[in-house]
């Protein structure tokens, strides 16, 4: 069936990490878009499978972007770089623009940005023209705790373990990134403190949670590549059931999330778009796991996603994806 009378013509702005990679792959074989310039300040004129190997049979080359030429540019770069780059160049107004950075996440409605969690705002962004993407936490921790939200069921405490491969801190190798740091390693970082926190308590609230609550966050670096796996611990003198339930109806309508009556593996949902979701319990404890491919779910695939639903198209177009299972 043809949704477009045309292909959707794409920019990417920033096309040298990681995301942008990811971004890439997806759009090559999705069947309504077309990639027309990919852009990289630090890599201009090179072959872009020169920095992205995979993509060794891709014909084109790192350049400046036409604006006036595509229908939606996706902004790839550095947390705070997005805006600046915005006030740079003039994008037409015509132009949709989905931001894979985090700038206008926060109070994103003030920016004249949707925040793009499909599972949360899916009606608002099918009519919007700019989408701050989510970051990778918060899609995972979010996605473990909206249907409580919006049912305003959150409790007054709730603890977060959550352990994220290294692809999460970017492509820039630092100390904490290096191979000989990483591998068959783990540590915290950012207890407490970690920069999703604003941005999933703003969504939790936005969902429909009225009650204030704390959210003690644990982040972990893990030794693996890609992936998120979030435990999130309640109380309640709810059945496992009652919570099963209530999952599963919130989530009935969206097709890249899953309810697991089996406790998960991370690989289940690595190279994929999809967050799978296990509850169990133990006395009034409750514990709720979600898991996704931070640089798909919680980046690029999202980041389609929300292309998909701004153009009119399937929602899951481009990104029935098979997991690396084995």
């Amino acid at each position: 069936m043809d949704y477009c009378s045309s292909m959707i013509k794409i920019g990417i702005a920033g096309g040298a990490g990681y995301t942008a990679g990811e971004l890439i792959r997806i759009l090559v074989n999705h069947p309504q878009a077309e990639i027309k310039y990919i852009q990289s300040e630090s890599h201009a004129g090179e072959l872009v499978s020169k920095v992205h190997g995979d993509l060794l049979y891709l014909p084109l080359t790192f350049s400046a972007i036409d604006f006036s030429a595509i229908d939606v540019l996706f902004m790839c770069m550095g947390h705070g770089v997005s805006a600046e780059f915005l006030g740079k160049y003039a994008v037409p107004q015509r132009v949709k623009i989905i931001d894979l950075g985090n700038d206008f996440r926060l109070a994103a409605d003030a920016n004249g940005f949707v925040y793009g969690l499909p599972e949360l705002a899916r009606d608002v962004i099918v009519q919007s023209q700019y989408i701050a993407n989510p970051g990778c936490f918060a899609t995972a921790i979010e996605l473990g705790l909206l249907p409580l939200a919006a049912s305003d069921r959150l409790p007054a405490e709730i603890t977060v373990f959550g352990v994220t491969g290294s692809t999460g801190a970017g492509q820039k190798p630092t100390t904490d990134t290096h191979f000989s740091n990483r591998c068959n390693n783990l540590s915290n970082y950012k207890v407490f403190t970690h920069q999703h926190l604003a941005e999933i308590k703003e969504t939790l609230q936005r969902a429909g949670a009225k009650n204030p609550f704390d959210l003690a966050f644990v982040p972990v670096r893990g030794c693996h590549t890609r992936g998120i796996i979030i435990n999130t611990v309640l109380r309640s003198n709810d059945s496992k059931a009652k919570w099963v339930d209530l999952y599963k109806s919130y989530y009935q309508s969206h097709p890249f999330v899953c309810i697991s009556d089996e406790p998960l593996y991370l690989k289940q949902v690595v190279n994929t778009n999809y967050c799978f979701i296990h509850i169990t319990q133990q006395d009034r404890k409750i514990l709720i796991t979600s898991v996704i491919d931070n640089l798909l779910k919680g980046a690029s695939g999202q980041a389609v996603q929300n292309m998909n639903l701004i153009s009119g198209l399937p929602e899951t177009m481009g990104l029935q994806l098979k997991a690396n299972y084995f």
